[in-house]
């Protein structure tokens, strides 16, 4: 795999695979390691990442990508939501979809998609790293996501079911010229550990809270969620990850 991404498009196999949640993840663990890092919506269906958004909405992608063309990139651009202090001076910003149908409509055009690439590109060039949250590829939003990001990773349950979809995947990203770099399993149970699913996949992620209230948990965690993040992110963008973390009041390990 190629080394030093800058831009990672975490495409979902299926909807409900964990993509928006694992972004956030891991937008967190790089604001955590001093990263400057953005998380750019390309899922419009499901305007997920407007949840971790804390307060109102005004300006979104959206409108950035149709009435407001001419905007800077930052007029949509929101802090994460966290409710505990990490001890960095970067930031994690969050560029959510959350508009009416009708310009949501207008955003899926072919035209807007072109927008889109423009805008991952602006994103890019002002932070030290960039995640797409993007849906299975089946839209204008998401083939301009896989077809502008540095490296294509392909999300998916760690299930059989996960799998199967996670191959459907690779032929999708494949009709539009690309292809996935790297394979990311999220575990939903406990007892999902040795999962042939999960076995075969580049980077697997443990079970954790699955609400949106209580993410990040990657902002001060040290457990084995926290720690498989910090692998995931090093995996992914090819770069190294200089988090301590503390184990039983003891220093645990220093990646």
């Amino acid at each position: 795999m190629d080394t030093n991404a800058k831009t990672v498009a975490l495409v979902g196999a299926t909807g409900g695979a964990g993509t928006t949640r694992t972004a956030i993840e891991l937008a967190t663990m790089a604001m955590r390691d001093g990263r400057d890092v953005a998380v750019i919506d390309a899922a419009f269906g499901t305007q997920g990442l407007s949840e971790y958004v804390d307060g109102r909405i005004g300006t979104d992608l959206t409108a950035l990508l149709t009435d407001r063309t001419d905007a800077s990139l930052t007029a949509a651009t929101y802090s994460l939501a966290i409710d505990r202090a990490v001890d960095s001076p970067a930031r994690a910003d969050l560029v959510p979809a959350r508009g009416p149908f009708e310009r949501v409509a207008r955003a899926k055009t072919a035209e807007a998609a072109r927008e889109l690439e423009e805008r991952i590109r602006e994103a890019a060039r002002g932070y030290d790293a960039v995640v797409l949250d993007v849906s299975p590829v089946a839209s204008n939003e998401a083939v301009a996501a896989v077809t502008t990001a540095d490296r294509i990773v392909g999300v998916h349950p760690a299930s059989e079911h996960g799998r199967d979809a996670l191959q459907r995947l690779r032929g999708r990203v494949a009709d539009v010229g690309a292809d996935v770099a790297a394979t990311l399993a999220v575990e939903t149970r406990p007892d999902a550990a040795g999962d042939a699913a999960s076995e075969d996949a580049d980077v697997t992620l443990p079970p954790t809270d699955p609400a949106v209230a209580n993410a990040p948990v990657t902002a001060a965690g040290t457990d084995a969620y926290a720690r498989a993040v910090a692998d995931a992110y090093a995996e992914l963008f090819g770069a190294s990850v200089d988090v301590t973390f503390e184990e039983d009041g003891l220093l645990g390990r220093l990646r």
